[in-house]
């Protein structure tokens, strides 16, 4: 199985369709649930991956659509040999296998080694890994980092930080990152946000730009149709810089 962690604040937790703290059900067709696309449950159980992926991680919010299955349906035809299809809950021959940790509202400094969230997507991403390898970590987060000029000026440091503990404590050195910058945030500090997450030059890590893609009402989180788009645009880079290197 190849595994993907999922992980960051609401964007990457998804809130595509949600309006008024409530999600309008709709699952658009490259979101649909597949056989051979599984999920990892909050109870740590592999089970058919469906929308919304975040629902039992971040659970004090309304989850909706994210960019998870549409990179997941995107990336699951150029996977070597073709996958079978299990039936749900097994673990066995499953083409992808995501990993959601993403929690809304989460400053960078919550994802620090040591703070829950961060010990938690370790213990995650490491139960995952007694079914598959982990090919990349996907992160889309800094909405809460844009509300203060110090925790801006510190943005890079902490992901690059971050960086280097996950694969630390991973025990993969080389772990691709693949992180979005910015799409929106209506503080101060939204431009310095995006030129730290821009200017980050470290082996194998991937920024891609959400820039432009439409939002939701709330003019902060992406609507579902963006999210699709997000989540070809992350596999485009995953099989861009990454595919060959880990089939």
């Amino acid at each position: 199985m190849r595994i993907f962690v999922l992980s960051g604040q609401s964007n990457m937790a998804g809130r595509g369709g949600v309006h008024h703290r409530r999600w309008d059900g709709v699952v658009p067709p490259e979101c649909a649930p597949l056989p051979s696309i599984l999920r990892l449950s909050a109870a740590l159980d592999w089970e058919e991956a469906r929308e919304p992926l975040h629902a039992d991680i971040d659970k004090a919010k309304t989850c909706g659509v994210g960019p998870g299955m549409a990179f997941a349906r995107a990336i699951l035809p150029q996977l070597q040999p073709p996958a079978p299809a299990p039936a749900p809950g097994a673990a066995a021959g499953a083409g992808v296998g995501l990993v959601p940790c993403a929690v809304g509202g989460t400053a960078i400094r919550e994802w620090a080694r040591g703070e829950p969230l961060y010990e938690q997507m370790v213990r995650r991403a490491r139960a995952a890994t007694e079914y598959g390898e982990i090919e990349a970590l996907l992160w889309y987060q800094g909405e809460s980092d844009a509300e203060s000029d110090a925790a801006a000026a510190a943005y890079q440091g902490n992901v690059e930080r971050l960086i280097a503990n996950v694969r630390e404590d991973l025990g993969m050195p080389e772990l691709p990152f693949i992180q979005v910058a910015l799409a929106s945030g209506n503080k101060r500090n939204f431009e310095k946000v995006r030129k730290a997450q821009l200017s980050i030059n470290l082996p194998n890590v991937v920024t891609v730009d959400a820039i432009g893609l439409a939002l939701n009402d709330d003019n902060l989180h992406l609507t579902t149709e963006s999210q699709v788009k997000l989540g070809e645009i992350l596999a485009q880079a995953y099989m861009g810089n990454f595919l060959q290197a880990t089939s």
